[in-house]
């Protein structure tokens, strides 16, 4: 084995981000994080947004994983 299959090359420098280009992203994971966190924990009941129970069925396995009571 004296020949590498990948080549070798000079290392590749890393560019850091800034915050400003790390802040949009971070607060959109974090908005889309809370959507979800309501969807699974609290669409239901009085402060439901959307009427019956289709989202409570559809977040009903994720509630019990999570450990929000449903029932």
């Amino acid at each position: 084995m004296a020949h590498s299959a990948v080549p070798s090359s000079a290392p590749v420098a890393v560019t850091p981000l800034s915050l400003k280009e790390l802040a949009p992203w971070a607060l959109f994971v974090g908005v889309l994080m809370l959507v979800l966190l309501y969807l699974v924990g609290a669409e239901q009941g009085a402060t439901a947004v959307f009427q019956g129970d289709t989202i409570h069925e559809w977040m009903h396995d994720g509630r019990h994983l999570l450990g929000f009571p449903c029932h």
